[in-house]
């Protein structure tokens, strides 16, 4: 049975800094892409038997003069020998038959990439990680050319460590049982340009070690992980990306990894030409931290609030025309040591709820914030121990408060 892991709603909580968020979806569903589940179910004696931001230094006329730049042959003849899939193993009960308890194992198919020459691969959480399950057992599959000849190696890999606020997880396979470790470089994601040519490499709908080609279609895109955060800088791509695509390499023109493919926008569930990665900066200092501890920690403000925009505004009738109207402060976190306020009442307009009566967050550190997504994306780029100054208005009045972050760990 074909399952395809979705995530939609008109509301997400918590951010990739752990700042809490109400934020309206995109009217398309935003689905990880995380690849054929199959689950077989044993029952009775059967089932003793039985056994996953950044703006361009370089200018639009050194992108199209480039010498270095690869063909999409050319890149994946290089690259594909470190590419891999990942099959991630759950155990599956609950429900009844006739003869007694289901009980079983899921099967989910994803893909993933070495980077080092010690077995390190990353690839997507939301590949070996299912609503909070982590995969009983985690192999991974190597297509290695001989000559001639293509040779398929499995072998079982290790979860290093998974963060599903970031959507990366690195997996560890013994490097004495693989074949020749051919790691990808990793690129600059903070480099990365709208209309550069790009390469996946991955297992869509498990046909395996495909490769497609398009190009980056936008940058800074906020993106949605497995448990509601903000990935902040998202790269856009028209390359086909599908089922079994997740945890791919986008690999630039030069050859260099600049995000891991993570989510389709669809609204049929297949590729529409709107595909997404996370950035490789961001999956770069996930690794890092996964490697020394098998956890990662963000900065904390401690607020839960609504993008408000210029017509909301104006229908509650406040002077701002754009930020985040702050809904509720966590008790003894940063934003209440600030001194930054929660609303009070509610108003419903258009059958949407506002709570009201607290502050409006215009601007950190000086620049403007358009949505709640503006602020997580903002404190994600901060490390506990940070001060930021809000700029606030409140009450007709704009105030200027400083928060010092705290830190939140996020567990592997």
């Amino acid at each position: 049975m074909r399952k395809l892991w979705s995530k939609t709603g008109a509301f997400m909580t918590g951010t990739l800094a752990t700042v809490l968020i109400v934020v309206v979806l995109m009217t398309t569903g935003v689905l990880p892409v995380k690849t054929e589940r199959t689950v077989v179910v044993a029952t009775g004696a059967a089932a003793a038997g039985a056994s996953a931001s950044g703006t361009s230094s370089a200018s639009t006329a050194d992108v199209a003069a480039r010498t270095d730049a690869l063909t999409p042959a050319e890149i994946y003849e290089r690259s594909a020998a470190g590419v891999v899939e990942v099959l991630a193993s759950f155990s599956a009960t609950g429900g009844t038959t006739p003869y007694g308890p289901a009980s079983g194992t899921a099967q989910a198919l994803g893909s993933g990439f070495v980077v080092s020459k010690e077995g390190h691969i990353l690839t997507n959480a939301h590949v070996v990680n299912d609503n909070g399950q982590q995969a009983t057992a985690v192999s991974v599959v190597f297509k290695i050319k001989q000559g001639g000849d293509t040779e398929t190696t499995e072998l079982p890999a290790t979860i290093v460590g998974s963060d599903d606020t970031s959507d990366v997880a690195l997996l560890e396979v013994d490097p004495a049982k693989a074949p020749a470790l051919q790691p990808l470089e990793l690129g600059d994601s903070s480099a990365v340009q709208v209309g550069e040519q790009v390469v996946a490499i991955g297992n869509p709908l498990g046909y395996d070690f495909s490769v497609t080609s398009g190009i980056v279609s936008a940058i800074n895109r906020n993106l949605q992980s497995p448990n509601g955060s903000v990935i902040a800088d998202g790269i856009q791509t028209d390359a086909a990306i599908n089922e079994g695509s997740s945890g791919g390499p986008l690999i630039d023109a030069s050859g260099k990894v600049i995000g891991i493919n993570e989510q389709i926008a669809s609204q049929s569930g297949g590729n529409q030409g709107l595909a997404f990665a996370v950035p490789i900066n961001t999956a770069r200092a996930v690794m890092h931290q996964l490697e020394e501890s098998g956890s990662v920690t963000y900065a904390y403000l401690g607020i839960q609030g609504q993008t408000l925009t210029e017509d909301v505004a104006a229908a509650l009738g406040l002077s701002a025309t754009q930020g985040v109207l702050v809904a509720e402060v966590a008790a003894g976190s940063p934003a209440a040591k600030a001194g930054i306020r929660g609303g009070d009442s509610q108003i419903a307009l258009q059958d949407q709820m506002y709570v009201v009566g607290g502050d409006v967050i215009e601007k950190l550190d000086g620049k403007t914030l358009d949505s709640m997504e503006d602020l997580a994306a903002a404190i994600n780029g901060r490390k506990p121990g940070d001060q930021v100054v809000l700029t606030v208005l409140r009450g007709g009045k704009t105030l200027e408060l400083t928060a010092t972050l705290t830190e939140s760990t996020s567990a592997s």
